[in-house]
């Protein structure tokens, strides 16, 4: 999963929702009962979203509060069991041992606005094997093969080969050649959850499209993908049969969800394409100078036939950022050669022809990333730099990198519509193959793609009279890293779980009440 280490938001609407409504129905009108299911030995299975992950970490009250601890309470009154979580040691998260595992975000004002900010680590990385064995086997940042891979839980592997390794398993594994499967197996499951395939694509998203689509390329060994890769479809179908096929042969039933959306969350909802407004005092002097010095390039755009990639801005409605979309045809040759011919230094024309060959402004069907906030309107000292070294002025220099304005913003973050297409052909495509596998074994079957689209919605869901929404921060459900849910989300999410076993199995497991649990603490 990608870590989110710098988020700063210009301004965060804050509003937190609590609803004091009474539930529909009394709760002793409701006869609980496991129906056709066993809820005795209840395992869940999958990535961050199982584990509780939020707020850009795993921590202990996020493990509290994540859906599978709401359902194995619901599932208690109906015969479930012990259901035991391998807690965090602190509740900020992260390893002080391990680069790139900081602690949780944190709300804190910087110069006035409420911004996101990164903890410290809270602790080094602590093993738990001989505490017993666990049932929230949710691994953050775990793909569809890593559930299944001999080994994911090697110490060693962090060292040697970190894309083999997880530091959230290795807490717990049962050895060093197991698997997060062979594990839960090993415990006789009567009922398990299976929810996995999310970050299969979600890399690929969340770093704007740096990544191979291998569903493309049609490589199914996932040995040699990369982090931010989307693996192949068929890879996604065989590793979760796997799964599957070793759970169900002990006996277990269960239920699966499939994938959500992986544009409707607020890490690519957050942030408009166009955020220039000629109100904003730092950015309305610098409309006129932008135009005149992009008037050049217009012209070499018109030139070619390219005037769809014209830039200006507007000093009556918001503008949008300038971005480079490496699916492009380069024109850096043709722009070079006119600045040239226009009077300009070899140096200085092959640096311009360069930074604008593939360049355009965002379309509303471009999505920025949540962490484009810190960038947009930011002067790239590096740039800078590198201009002053062609002779310009300091001033001048900075006036030309200015990210998202005179320079533009780098792929990293911007999912531009044709990244979208594919990381949602792929979301189609293993939803069709989870649902295929439910049917196969004969599994309930969570539509969360569906149900979050709901979420995403105007309307979003009710619960109780109270409105939730995947808005960041103030529709209550989606935690400070704009990927995770909060306390509340997940409880929406088990009330999902709990719909579905429900009508599989006829149980009649109860609802749980999103508004009993946390949402985001403002300072």
């Amino acid at each position: 999963m990608k870590h989110l280490n710098k988020i700063v938001l210009v301004a965060l609407a804050a509003t937190m929702f609590n609803c004091s409504e009474d539930f529909e129905h009394p709760i002793e009108d409701i006869q609980v009962s496991a129906g056709e299911a066993n809820f005795s030995t209840y395992i869940a299975l999958g990535n961050s979203l199982t584990s509780g992950y939020r707020d850009n970490a795993l921590y202990k009250s996020g493990q509290e509060n994540s859906y599978p601890n709401m359902l194995a309470g619901l599932m208690k009154a109906a015969g479930g069991g012990e259901f035991k979580i391998p807690y965090m040691p602190n509740d900020t998260g992260g390893f002080t041992d391990l680069p790139g595992f900081p602690g949780k975000l944190n709300l804190q004002i910087v110069n006035g606005a409420l911004t996101p900010v990164p903890s410290a680590a809270g602790g080094a990385l602590d093993i738990l094997a001989d505490k017993g064995k666990f049932q929230n086997m949710g691994i953050p940042g775990a793909k569809s093969y890593h559930l299944v891979a001999p080994g994911y839980g090697n110490p060693a592997g962090l060292k040697t080969d970190p894309a083999t390794a997880n530091p959230y398993f290795v807490r717990f594994a049962s050895g060093a050649t197991t698997s997060v499967v062979a594990d839960a197996v090993a415990q006789k499951p009567t009922f398990f959850s299976y929810w996995i395939g999310n970050n299969d694509v979600l890399g690929y998203a969340t770093s704007g499209g740096v990544g191979v689509d291998h569903n493309e390329t049609n490589n199914v060994d996932p040995r040699t993908y990369g982090s931010n890769d989307i693996s192949n479809v068929n890879v996604v179908k065989s590793t979760i049969n796997d799964g599957l096929k070793a759970l169900t042969a002990v006996g277990a039933k269960g239920v699966i969800a499939n994938i959500p959306s992986v544009i409707s969350i607020p890490y690519f909802t957050t942030v408009p394409y166009a955020p220039l407004s000629p109100a904003n005092p730092s950015f309305a002097p610098m409309i006129d100078e932008l135009n005149a010095t992009y008037a050049g390039l217009n012209q070499v755009f018109d030139a070619v036939g390219a005037s769809e990639r014209k830039i200006s801005f507007s000093k009556t409605a918001a503008s949008a950022v300038v971005i480079k979309d490496k699916d492009l045809a380069d024109l850096s040759t043709t722009i070079t050669a006119a600045l040239i011919k226009a009077g300009y230094d070899t140096g200085t024309a092959t640096l311009f022809g360069i930074t604008y060959g593939q360049a355009r402004q965002a379309t509303a069907k471009d999505l920025l990333v949540l962490t484009s906030s810190s960038v947009i309107g930011k002067v790239d000292t590096n740039r800078v730099a590198e201009l002053m070294k062609l002779g310009l002025t300091q001033e001048k220099a900075g006036k030309l990198s200015v990210v998202g304005v005179s320079y533009p913003m780098t792929d990293n973050y911007v999912l531009t519509a044709k990244e979208t297409a594919k990381a949602e052909a792929a979301v189609v495509k293993y939803n069709a193959a989870i649902a295929e596998l439910a049917t196969a074994y004969n599994l309930a079957l969570v539509d969360a793609y569906s149900e979050m689209k709901k979420l995403s919605s105007q309307s979003g869901i009710k619960y109780y009279g109270q409105t939730y929404t995947t808005t960041f921060v103030s529709g209550g459900a989606f935690s400070l890293d704009g990927v995770h849910l909060t306390g509340t989300g997940y409880a929406i999410v088990a009330n999902m779980f709990a719909d579905a076993i429900n009508q599989k199995y006829h149980s009649t497991l109860r609802h749980v009440y999103p508004g009993n649990y946390p949402g985001i603490a403002i300072p």
